[in-house]
């Protein structure tokens, strides 16, 4: 019973196959080949406008490659306290912007607001050389707290940083996790509310390495292609994460492995005994329960995260479904729990 991570489940099985069907024959290679060209065509048909999109293989490098193109050394970058540019990635963003600064802030259910954007824009003196230079807003969405931002939330939050002359990237590692639980599109929850740069995501919903950074502006790309390349991104093979995103987005993929994720995790939420820290709107769940019943989880083989340290006789714990958890992992933990 693995809820640690969306990442620990595999391919599906539609992917897999578009992969062995492009392993098939030759291609031209470095993103050449016919999947990749077909990429920008599909990616704008998707996002309703002309897009430039990149495939990469990490999200790590997608967050890192798209906020150093918009923000130079010097400048700063708002974003959550909880969100994984933060706190799991490990310095990538100031390694690939040569020094730029992130600027965690604190936000209910890992979200930000307009009021903290506000609130932390006049510590920067716009011009001072002694201060770094706000340049970018990133948002994660889904968040790391398993909640969803709504497109008016977004846009508020744009509105602000627009009017101050910053970029909006969104973190979309569980995009389509965040899209599949809301009524609107895809268009609707990016660049129609404000924001200019997408980490797409794809690893953690059924990709078995793909990911993609959109410019809804192509002429904000800038010198993007140089950056993968010097990055190490630019594969010679990279037929085989276009492939992947194509396969992805076919028929609805990506949408139907997310809703199945989610409606696992509201399962969940709705059926384990404890007290939820945030809402379940995507593919995670936090919840509170007795450490006695920690013990009994892992002691029949459950894996998960304790999300913060044991208080009073209880630990926050982190569940994480995926589109391939089986039904009865859901239907033994629950049944454990509530032993």
């Amino acid at each position: 019973m693995n809820f640690t991570s969306d990442n620990c489940y595999g391919a599906s099985p539609e992917i897999l196959a578009a992969l062995a069907r492009e392993n098939a024959g030759p291609q031209p290679s470095y993103g050449d080949d016919a999947a990749s060209r077909r990429l920008t065509a599909r990616f704008s048909e998707i996002f309703e406008r002309e897009v430039a999109v990149f495939p990469l293989i990490s999200g790590t490098a997608a967050n890192a490659l798209a906020l150093s193109t918009l923000v130079p050394a010097q400048g700063a970058i708002l974003c959550h306290a909880a969100s994984h540019i933060v706190t799991d990635e490990c310095g990538a963003v100031e390694l690939f912007s040569h020094g730029a600064r992130l600027v965690p802030l604190e936000g209910a259910a890992g979200k930000l607001t307009p009021a903290a954007i506000g609130t932390a824009l006049p510590r920067f003196e716009k011009g001072s050389v002694h201060h770094v230079q706000p340049m970018a807003v990133s948002l994660t969405n889904a968040t790391e707290l398993g909640t969803v931002y709504r497109p008016k939330e977004i846009a508020a939050i744009a509105e602000v940083a627009h009017a101050e002359g910053l970029k909006m990237h969104m973190d979309g590692a569980r995009f389509a996790n965040a899209l599949a639980s809301l009524d609107c599109s895809p268009a609707e929850l990016t660049w129609r509310a404000g924001i200019d740069v997408l980490s797409f995501g794809a690893a953690k919903n059924g990709a078995l390495g793909a990911e993609a950074v959109v410019f809804f502006d192509p002429a904000l790309a800038g010198d993007f292609v140089w950056r993968r390349k010097k990055a190490g991104h630019l594969l010679s093979k990279m037929r085989f994460v276009a492939v992947q995103l194509e396969a992805y987005l076919e028929g609805g993929l990506w949408l139907r492995n997310a809703a199945r994720a989610n409606a696992l995790a509201r399962h969940l939420a709705q059926n384990m005994p404890g007290e939820l820290a945030t809402p379940v709107e995507a593919n995670e769940v936090f919840v509170r329960i007795p450490d006695a019943t920690v013990a009994r989880l892992r002691a029949a083989g459950a894996l998960f995260y304790d999300w913060a340290p044991s208080e009073s006789g209880s630990t926050l714990i982190r569940l994480v479904t995926s589109f391939a958890t089986p039904d009865a992992d859901i239907a033994e933990l629950i049944a454990l729990a509530r032993s």
